[in-house]
C-alpha cells in the first residue's frame, strides 16, 4: 500500500533528508505532510485523503483492491478540504476552508461539497460560490443555497441521500442556527428543527434526529437546550454556573441515554450518563487530572465507547473494557507498543479498520487492521522522510508552582544526548487559555532538539485539558502567576539538571510571544535572549481594539486578561527598560489577532531602551507565517539568533524576502 506515497509524490510532495545536529535542514520541519488524514469508505472499496499542497489541500480517493487513483478534488488556490466523511459508501461530503491573511491556519467558509468516488457529480452544495460555478459546480444554482452558511451536524447520514447540516445566513443579523435535511447530490435543503438561540451547535441522536442544542448568548453565558424528539419543544436542560458547562457528546444504542462531558468544580471533566426518562445522572469516566482529549464512538454511530486521556502520554479508557472496541485497543496497542494508536474509520461490517498510529517520535503513520484475521499492512507515512530513531524523545512532567497548583508539561532532549546540563528553550504555547501542548511529534521542538537544545513546554495555569477549575485560575493573570508559573519550570529545569542556568531562552508565538517578552522583563537575569513571534505586547491596546471591535470580545478582555487599569503593568512594550537580554521579533503585516503595530510599539520601546532586536516582518501574512518559504525564512533566522547565546546549531537553508532589520 506504499503506492499511495507514490501517488503523493506525482503532485510534488517529494521527501527531504532527515536533519542532523548542528546542522539543520529547516526545509524537513517546514515541509507539510504527504497525508493528514485518510478514511475508508463503509463497504472497504475506497480510501479516502487528504493532500497538502503548496497554496492548497486537495481531497484523492483511491481503489483500495488496485491502489489506482479514482478521483480527485482539488479547489481553488487558498482554499481547503477542510474536513471530510464517508456520507454513503460511494460518495464523500467534503468541507472546505479558505487563507485569508487575518488567521496563520484556513478558516470555515461554510460551504459543503459532494464527490462520488469515480469523481462524478463532484457538486458544490451549499455556499456563497455557488453562483459563480466555482469549485467544480455543474448543476443548476439552488435557490438562497449561496446565501447560507453550513457545517455539517455530527451523526449519522438520514438515508443514501441526505445528512443533518446545521445553517446560517450570510450576513444575518439575526444569526439563529437551523438544523436542515441537505440532499447530497442536489443542495436541497429541508428545514427540520430551528435554534432557541443564536449560534448554536447541534447533536443528533442515533436516528439523525436533532436532540440538543448548545451556544452562549450575548453575555457569553452557556445554554444547553434539549428535546425528546421531532417536533418537541426545546427545554433548558443547563446554563452556565461558576463558569461550569456540560456538553453532549452522544447517545446510547437506543438513544434513552445521552452522554454528557461535564465540567467539575474541581479537578478534570467527567463523562455522564443521563437517563433522559428519568433525568439521573451516573458518571461513567473520569481521570484524577486529565480531561478527555477525544472521545472514541462505536463503528458508524453516535454512541461513545471510550476516551482518549491525555495523562502525560495518550492513554485510551473504554466505558466497558469486555466490549469488543476495548478488546481490538488493546491488540493495537499490543501491536503498536510504545505508540499511541487510534482508530480513524472502519468498515460497516466493522472487518477492516483504519488505524494511526503515532508517537513523539514518529509524525504518524497509517495501518489497514484486518480485525478478523490480526493482521496490519501499511499504508502511507505522514512524513517519511523522518526516522523516528533519529528523533528526539519527549518526556512527561509534573512540577510544583511556588503556590502548590501542580503543573504539567513535557522536556525534549537532543537524540544522543544524556539529557543533562543543556542550552535550553522554554516555548509557552499560544492562546492561552483552553490551549494545551501534548504528547506527540511537534516539529518545532524536534528542530530545536536537533540544533542542540532541550525544550521546555509547560501547561501554566489557564491551559487547557486540566479541568475548568484550572483553565480559570488563568483568568486575569497575564503577567502574573501564569508567568510565575513558567519561571518556576524553568528554575525547576535548573534545579533537576536539565538545563545550564547561564543558557536558557524563551521563545513563543502569540500568547507565547508575550509570554516571552514579559519573561525577559520580569526575570532580567534568568534567561539569555527572548523570541517573539505574531505577539501581543501592549494589553490596554489590545483591549481598546477588543472592545471597539466586538462587545463580546471586549467583555472577555476583562474576563480573562484583566481590568484597563492594570494591563499596563503587564505589557511588556512599557517595561523594555528592564530588558536586559536581545530580542528577536517576527510578525505579520496581515494580522488581525495581533496586529504588527503591537511588534512595532516593541521593537521601538527595546531601541529606545537601547535592548538589541532583530525583526522579520511579512507584510502579506497574519497571525502565524502560512507561506513555506517564510516559515523556513523564520526558522532560519531563530536558529541563527538562538546560536550565538546558547551555542547550538543553525540553519542550512533560507528563502523569502521580507522587511528585516538587526541591531
Amino acid at each position: 500500500m506504499r503506492a499511495i506515497a507514490m501517488l503523493a509524490a506525482l503532485i510534488a510532495l517529494l521527501p527531504v533528508g532527515t536533519a542532523v545536529a548542528a546542522d539543520v535542514d529547516v526545509a524537513a520541519y517546514t515541509k507539510k505532510d504527504q497525508f493528514t488524514d485518510l478514511k475508508i469508505s463503509p463497504n472497504g472499496e475506497y480510501l479516502a485523503a487528504t493532500v497538502p499542497l503548496e497554496d492548497r489541500t486537495a481531497l484523492v480517493i483511491i481503489d483500495r483492491a488496485t491502489m489506482k487513483l479514482t478521483a480527485n478534488f482539488t479547489p481553488p488556490q487558498n482554499n481547503h478540504v477542510e474536513d471530510f466523511r464517508w456520507a454513503n459508501p460511494e460518495r464523500v461530503l467534503i468541507e472546505l476552508s479558505q487563507k485569508i491573511g487575518a488567521l496563520e491556519r484556513p478558516r470555515l467558509t461554510g460551504e459543503l461539497a459532494a464527490m462520488n468516488a469515480d469523481g462524478s457529480a463532484t457538486e458544490l452544495l451549499l455556499g456563497y460560490r455557488i453562483d459563480d460555478g466555482g469549485l467544480g459546480t455543474h448543476i443548476k444554482p439552488k435557490k438562497d443555497n449561496n446565501r447560507v452558511w453550513g457545517i455539517p451536524i455530527d451523526g449519522p447520514s438520514i438515508n443514501d441521500r441526505s445528512v443533518l447540516v446545521s445553517t446560517q445566513v450570510y450576513g444575518s443579523n439575526d444569526p439563529y442556527s437551523n438544523a436542515e435535511r441537505m440532499d447530497l447530490y442536489n443542495g436541497r435543503l429541508a428545514r427540520v428543527a430551528s435554534a432557541p438561540l443564536r449560534s448554536a451547535r447541534f447533536t443528533a441522536d442515533n436516528k439523525a434526529v436533532v436532540r440538543f442544542a448548545a451556544g452562549a448568548d450575548s453575555n457569553n453565558t452557556r445554554h444547553l437546550f434539549y428535546r425528546s424528539g421531532e417536533g418537541a419543544p426545546w427545554e433548558t436542560l443547563f446554563v452556565e454556573r461558576n463558569g461550569r458547562f456540560e456538553y453532549p457528546i452522544g447517545f446510547s444504542a437506543d438513544d434513552k441515554i445521552a452522554y454528557l462531558r461535564v465540567e467539575m468544580p474541581k479537578g478534570p471533566d467527567a463523562i455522564v450518563a443521563l437517563d433522559l426518562q428519568t433525568r439521573e445522572r451516573t458518571e461513567v469516566l473520569r481521570d484524577d487530572d486529565s480531561d478527555p482529549a477525544q472521545i472514541l464512538y462505536r463503528n458508524n454511530t453516535r454512541v461513545p465507547v471510550g476516551v482518549q486521556f491525555m495523562d502525560g502520554r495518550p492513554r485510551v479508557a473504554y466505558f466497558d473494557a469486555t466490549s469488543k472496541e476495548a478488546r481490538l485497543q488493546r491488540s493495537l496497542e499490543a501491536a503498536f507498543e510504545g505508540s499511541a494508536v487510534l482508530v480513524t474509520s472502519q468498515t460497516s461490517d466493522g472487518r477492516f479498520a483504519l488505524v494511526q498510529v503515532y508517537s513523539d517520535r514518529n509524525p504518524g503513520d497509517f495501518y489497514l487492521f484486518d480485525v478478523q484475521n490480526l493482521k496490519a499492512q501499511h499504508v502511507v507515512a505522514r512524513r517519511e522522510w523522518f526516522d523516528p530513531e533519529l528523533t528526539a524523545l519527549m518526556k512527561p512532567i509534573k512540577v510544583r508552582a511556588r503556590d502548590g497548583l501542580m503543573l504539567h508539561g513535557y522536556v525534549t532532549t537532543p537524540k544522543g544526548s544524556e539529557g543533562k546540563a543543556l542550552p535550553m528553550v522554554v516555548m509557552p504555547h499560544g492562546g492561552p487559555f483552553g490551549i494545551q501542548d501534548t504528547w506527540g511529534f511537534d516539529s518545532e521542538a524536534q528542530m530545536l532538539a536537533d540544533a542542540g537544545y532541550a525544550v521546555l513546554q509547560l501547561n501554566y495555569r489557564g491551559s487547557g485539558g486540566y479541568g475548568r477549575a484550572f483553565e480559570d485560575a488563568g483568568g486575569r493573570e497575564w503577567g502574573r502567576r501564569m508567568q510565575d508559573d513558567l519561571t518556576d519550570a524553568t528554575q525547576w529545569a535548573i534545579a533537576e539538571g536539565i538545563a545550564q542556568a547561564d543558557r536558557i531562552c524563551l521563545a513563543g508565538g502569540s500568547y507565547g510571544g508575550y509570554a516571552s517578552l514579559m519573561g525577559v522583563a520580569k526575570e532580567p537575569d534568568l534567561y539569555r535572549c527572548a523570541v517573539g513571534y505574531v505577539g501581543v505586547y501592549d494589553l490596554p491596546k489590545m483591549h481598546a481594539d477588543n472592545k471597539s471591535q466586538v462587545f463580546r470580545w471586549g467583555k472577555w478582555t476583562v474576563d480573562w486578561v484583566g481590568k484597563p487599569e492594570e494591563l499596563g503593568e503587564v505589557s511588556p512594550n512599557r517595561m523594555a527598560k528592564r530588558i536586559k537580554v536581545p530580542v528577536f521579533l517576527a510578525a505579520g503585516g496581515e494580522d488581525e489577532r495581533a496586529p504588527i503595530e503591537h511588534s512595532r510599539l516593541m521593537e521601538r520601546a527595546l531601541r529606545d531602551a537601547g535592548v538589541p532586536v532583530e525583526t522579520l516582518y511579512y507584510n502579506n501574512e497574519g497571525h502565524g507565517f502560512y507561506v513555506e518559504a517564510h516559515r523556513r525564512e523564520y526558522y532560519t533566522r531563530l536558529l541563527a539568533f538562538l546560536s550565538p547565546h546558547l551555542g547550538g546549531g543553525v540553519a542550512t537553508t533560507t528563502g523569502g524576502t521580507a522587511e528585516k532589520s538587526a541591531k
